[in-house]
């Protein structure tokens, strides 16, 4: 086998086609016509076809009983259950060819998802929104998975081929074309990577692989067994295809507290390395973030570079769910762990990064997390919204639409100047309305289940909201995520956007030229009075005092001295909402 052990490999002859199929006992791949392949006694299948290019389609036909695409197929042009293409890597004419990435304290995120970031829902009609996003001051553009899944609707996290980007947005070609225009505008992209688990339809391995599997479940299926060499490998060399062949600056590996791995998570930590042997050969910067429920400090460092095992950072749920609280009262599900002091809770983010770092989490009826206040700010990726907390409501509605605009824009000027990365729902930053309900298309039983699901969790929703409920397996649904681009005519989207580009210069200017080696310092909350500090990387010192209420507050009478960069001194008080930033 080679380094590259999964897919099909272009020889000079044509094409060797290989599949790894331990429980079968013959494999033909199908390729115009019918080609025998050679089985070892490790069950890898194997054939070397001469005279085979690049966009040939091509299948696996299993035992004479079943035709499957590859598992590792560059692309699906037809769907999970048609054939795969043979897809030449090397061709694609790079233009942005010096970039080598940017450093991660410059980042700053924006969250996307493909199918709904313009009407067409393709990577080309996204080109035309990049220059939007460098002139708001972002400079990282995170993709929502984009492994092939069943349907022309999907979030994402039903990927069942992941080396093959979903062609219900284009060709890779196209996409690769979108990663380039975004480096010549200086922006870089990340792409989120499911492996914790396959999605529900359009997965044979089961048949032919099922080493594949274990007797563990995951909150959406069955878990995968990576104490098997092949699986193992088929995610590492997975992450290194993204960073590789399409040259994304980064991955982001969901919800890794659901993968199964006795004896610790030591894919991450393989993961890791793998991407930082590629980042050291190509001269790159390479970014591996995280979301994990399990708040595990220890896989963190920012500055590990190249990366050698740990993670640059962590998506903050805490953050996110102390923040609703206080803005919206929210108090269902994991929110109830957050009622006791929202404004406590948000003090220990900005002074050492989790909330829970070890302590019992009434939610889950168990400790959560480690300590995290010896880790650089950087290591925490902080947000009002994400996919997640817009589209796991009822309604798919987002928090224009449950918090007064002045709080949310006091929220966003903490967000944005505070040391962590901070990130952003597409169209956050406009103050866009538009929901983001889930959405999928899935058919027969598949989808009864799915509704079932939805009115099981939901059914408080149901009883409250009935038929405004969005049905996920309706085409509607995906409609109505659309971003409204069109509102950002209106003059509370052109004052929202000016607030954020005016942060966002700010945090250019004064904030991540001092981010390395910067450390956390000391947060408090008083009433509705929140006061944090940092030392800076060059030795400054960055203050935050904010009023966190609808009435004014006493100044502090130990209100620290700093010169101003953001908001207003007032001998006064502190008026409601406000927030100032001062560095000295």
């Amino acid at each position: 086998m080679s380094d590259r052990p999964f897919g099909p490999v272009l020889t000079k002859a044509g094409v060797q086609f290989r599949l790894w199929a331990p429980a079968a006992e013959r494999v033909d791949v199908l390729i115009g016509e019918r080609q025998a392949m050679r089985r070892s006694e490790d069950g890898w299948f194997t054939a070397d076809i001469p005279g085979v290019k690049a966009g040939a389609r091509y299948r696996f036909r299993i035992d004479d009983e079943i035709d499957v695409p590859d598992p590792a197929s560059a692309f699906q042009p037809d769907d999970v259950f048609g054939p795969s293409e043979v897809i030449d890597h090397g061709a694609f004419p790079w233009r942005a060819r010096a970039w080598r990435g940017r450093p991660w304290q410059e980042a700053v995120i924006v969250e996307a998802h493909v199918g709904t970031f313009t009407r067409e829902g393709s990577y080309r009609a996204m080109i035309d929104k990049l220059d939007h996003l460098v002139r708001t001051g972002v400079t990282a553009l995170e993709l929502m998975p984009l492994a092939d899944f069943a349907g022309a609707r999907n979030w994402g996290y039903d990927g069942v081929l992941w080396y093959a980007p979903d062609s219900a947005y284009g060709r890779p070609e196209e996409l690769k074309t979108l990663i380039d225009e975004a480096h010549l505008r200086g922006l870089m992209v990340m792409l989120d990577v499911v492996y914790n688990h396959f999605g529900p339809e359009g997965n044979f391995l089961g048949r032919y692989a099922p080493d594949f599997f274990t007797q563990a479940q995951t909150p959406w299926g069955s878990a995968i067994d990576y104490r098997v060499p092949e699986v193992r490998a088929f995610a590492i060399d997975n992450a290194l295809h993204w960073l590789r062949d399409y040259r994304f600056d980064g991955l982001r590996l969901d919800a890794v507290n659901s993968i199964v791995e006795p004896g610790g998570l030591s894919l991450l930590h393989d993961i890791s390395a793998a991407a930082g042997r590629l980042a050291g050969e190509a001269g790159r910067q390479i970014h591996l973030v995280l979301e994990n429920g399990d708040n595990r400090a220890s896989l963190l460092d920012a500055d590990q570079d190249p990366p050698q095992g740990k993670y640059r950072a962590q998506w903050n749920d805490d953050y996110h769910h102390a923040w609703r609280v206080l803005l919206t009262g929210e108090s269902r599900g994991y929110y109830a762990d957050y009622q006791r002091s929202p404004m406590s809770d948000i003090a220990r983010t900005l002074a050492s990064g989790f909330i829970y770092q070890g302590e019992v989490s009434a939610f889950r009826g168990d400790r959560r997390g480690e300590p995290s206040g010896h880790l650089a700010p950087a290591a925490f990726i902080n947000f009002l919204q994400n996919h997640d907390q817009i589209g796991n409501r009822a309604l798919g509605d987002r928090l224009e639409g449950q918090a007064d605009a002045q709080a949310i824009e006091a929220a966003l000027a903490v967000l944005l100047l505070a040391p962590a990365v901070p990130m952003l729902f597409m169209g956050e930053e406009w103050g866009s309305a538009a929901p983001f309900p889930f959405f999928c298309d899935f058919k027969g039983e598949l989808a009864d289940a799915v509704r079932a699901g939805r009115r099981a969790e939901y059914a408080w929703a149901y009883d409250e909201f009935g038929d405004e409920v969005p049905d996920a397996l309706d085409p509607s649904s995906r409609d109505r995520a659309v971003l409204d681009w069109d509102s950002l005519d209106t003059p509370a989207a052109r004052k929202r956007l000016t607030l954020v580009l005016e942060l966002l210069r700010i945090r250019r200017e004064q904030i991540v030229p001092r981010l390395a080696g910067a450390a956390f310092g000391e947060a408090r909350a008083a009433d509705r009075l929140l006061t944090a500090t940092w030392r800076m990387g060059d030795g400054a010192i960055l203050n935050l005092t904010a009023n966190l209420s609808d009435r004014a507050v006493n100044r502090p009478a130990d209100a620290y001295p700093g010169t101003a960069i953001w908001g207003r001194e007032s001998s006064d008080g502190v008026p409601p909402w406000s927030v100032l930033w001062r560095m000295g």
